[in-house]
């Protein structure tokens, strides 16, 4: 098992940032969907706390970590929903092709 990971390493370490961006994005397409949702996320966080007006922060902060949480849950059923329909759904149409 060990020769598996350093055999993987040994082929993903000429890859530059850009490449295995493109390759996490087309092995799994919520990725970057997830990074963009993060990005959102902390823009959106950073903006409300500068203006939450009389909250004080552990609350403001208690408050951000369960719309954060929330918002993970989501992606991920809709990640597990995405696979569940290609794997079943659409495998089960290609059977029927043929």
């Amino acid at each position: 098992m060990a020769t598996d990971s350093a055999s993987l390493a040994a082929v993903y370490s000429d890859e530059s940032h850009s490449s295995r961006l493109s390759r996490k994005s087309k092995e799994a397409p919520f990725f970057p969907i997830g990074l963009a949702g993060l990005t959102l996320a902390c823009l959106y966080g950073a903006y409300k706390y500068k203006h939450r007006g009389t909250m004080s922060t552990s609350v403001f902060l208690m408050q951000l970590r369960v719309a954060a949480q929330g918002t993970v849950v989501a992606c991920l059923t809709a990640g597990i929903g995405y696979t569940l329909f290609k794997d079943y759904i659409m495998k089960s149409d290609e059977v029927k092709k043929d």
